[in-house]
């Protein structure tokens, strides 16, 4: 038996070919246009009529307070399925047991975001009594680059930070893990500076009106933001003196205030500060625990982003006073990851320059 072969004409084969090409191509866009849909609407259909919760690691009416309800009143128009969102203040141990639980028990759904104090992206490198991994965090962003600043009373014995070798001054500190406590520490340690802290107090208004009386002679460890929300009368009267920035970059704001980068003598002695004092970096830092769906973790990144180019969220802060300058959660991610590579010998010796007793 013979078979009969039968020809294509030619090109017929490779229109066939070209036409499964375009065919699967546009299957394929079609599937990069849906996806994120779908995925959007299984967003907005899990927020839609919850109530989230941003918990805040201070106490009610300091810096960290004020830019989080600030942001709580605008982020949640951007958020898909337009839920309501409520601010809870945990104080305790500095935002640790606050960050702890979150890590630990969730809720890890994307209903709760928080405030840490900005100690906690390298907290469990050099503060006991952590339980978590900051890296794992999902970072969202930070509100702020902001300066850090040492100030005292201006009855101070201490007008320049060179004197801070000779001569003892009284700050104040809420505790440990806080800016306030531990920028002093390092700066005693690899300097021999004479600062003694004063833990215990509940915020930073606390610790202004404690050093008006003359209980203590300042902070030395604040944002400037902070210094000028709470206390710009001060600033206009000349009431304090400010000693040093801890910022990375100098601020037009403190002509002739000495940059603490600037005092390192040693490579290993900016690469301490840089561990320390990158929070100046990531002043306002905001975080979800680990395990929320990526989706939702995406969407809650945009709404952060878009609610820092909002005009009426920057016309709340003005108001407030809040200076924004933010940082995307992507970024602080990898900023977080550089931190926890520092080399083992210089995180041991940060460590123990933080590990001091308070003032009695």
């Amino acid at each position: 038996m013979v078979r009969k072969l039968t020809r294509c004409k030619p090109g017929s084969g490779n229109r066939e070919q070209s036409m499964q090409i375009r065919f699967f191509g546009l299957m394929l866009a079609l599937a990069v246009h849906v996806a994120p849909a779908l995925a959007q609407d299984d967003v907005a259909a899990f927020y839609k009529g919850k109530q989230m919760r941003l918990i805040v690691g201070s106490s009610v009416g300091g810096g960290y307070d004020l830019y989080s309800r600030a942001l709580a009143r605008h982020m949640v128009n951007y958020i898909p399925g337009n839920p309501s969102m409520i601010v809870q203040n945990q104080p305790a141990a500095g935002g640790i047991l606050m960050t702890n639980q979150l890590y630990n028990q969730g809720p890890k759904d994307g209903t709760v975001l928080a405030a840490p104090l900005n100690g906690a992206p390298t907290a469990p490198m050099l503060v006991a009594g952590t339980q978590f991994d900051a890296s794992k965090l999902i970072w969202l962003g930070s509100l702020q680059s902001e300066a850090y600043v040492a100030f005292l009373w201006h009855a101070a014995p201490v007008s320049h930070i060179s004197e801070m070798a000779t001569k003892e001054v009284l700050v104040g500190s809420t505790t440990v893990g806080t800016t306030m406590n531990d920028f002093p520490l390092l700066l005693n340690d690899l300097f021999g500076y004479k600062f003694r802290l004063v833990r215990g107090y509940k915020g930073t208004p606390e610790i202004n009106i404690a050093t008006e009386r003359g209980e203590i002679h300042g902070n030395a460890g604040v944002g400037l933001a902070s210094v000028k929300t709470l206390s710009q009368k001060w600033i206009d009267e000349k009431k304090i003196k400010f000693l040093v920035q801890y910022n990375m970059r100098p601020s037009p704001e403190l002509p002739g205030v000495p940059m603490v980068m600037d005092l390192a003598k040693t490579e290993e002695q900016r690469t301490a500060m840089r561990l320390l004092f990158a929070r100046t970096e990531y002043a306002r830092p905001y975080f979800l625990p680990p395990d929320v769906p990526a989706e939702r973790v995406h969407a809650l990144r945009r709404a952060f982003d878009a609610t820092m180019k909002d005009p009426a969220f920057i016309a709340d802060a003005e108001k407030l006073q809040l200076e924004i300058s933010p940082m995307t959660g992507e970024a602080l991610q990898a900023l977080v990851r550089e931190l926890a590579a520092t080399r083992p010998e210089i995180v041991a010796r940060v460590k123990a320059a933080l590990d001091v007793p308070a003032a009695k």
